[in-house]
């Protein structure tokens, strides 16, 4: 998979960097390095973005006020 099939997957998917990088459970900076061109995307990513399309992921992206709730806010 090339950077840009893999940033026009994404995006055709709705994905956020953010979104895409929770599902995968890699770092953003990770998936912005893929799409960059500077690291190598891995050759079973396609399996991954497969699996995801198939079974869905993890879109939501978690607001500040619901991380301090879920964090036990004192």
């Amino acid at each position: 998979m090339t950077p840009d099939a893999l940033k026009r997957w994404r995006e055709k998917n709705t994905y956020s960097q953010s979104q895409l990088a929770s599902a995968l459970g890699v770092a953003t900076m990770t998936v912005s390095r893929w799409e960059r061109g500077s690291r190598e995307v891995p050759s079973f990513l396609s399996l991954a973005l497969r699996a995801l399309e198939l079974e869905g992921g993890e879109k939501k992206s978690r607001s500040k006020k619901q991380s301090k709730k879920e964090g036990g806010e004192k």
